[in-house]
């Protein structure tokens, strides 16, 4: 594995890692790992079926369908008898 020490970082964006990390449960170190995973290797996280049928329509309009009003149920014909 390597190693990369970021410097002259900002301290506010520091204290805005540090939260997340808190809010997610896990350390500043692994919450950069997460958000440069998540930034570099999109495919690999949404390469699964349901992923990738969601993002396929993701943008489209999800007002429901106007239901038609039902008929009356006809009487089934007879078969010769």
């Amino acid at each position: 594995m390597a190693s990369l020490t970021i410097r002259n970082l900002d301290a506010d964006l520091k204290v805005r890692l540090r939260l997340q990390a808190a809010q997610h449960g896990c350390s500043m170190e692994a919450e950069v790992r997460a958000i440069l995973y998540k930034s570099l290797i999109p495919a690999a996280a949404g390469n699964d079926l349901a992923s990738r049928i969601h993002n396929r329509f993701e943008g489209i309009c999800t007002e429901p369908l106007p239901i038609p009003p039902r008929q009356a149920v006809r009487t089934p014909p007879s078969m010769g008898e």
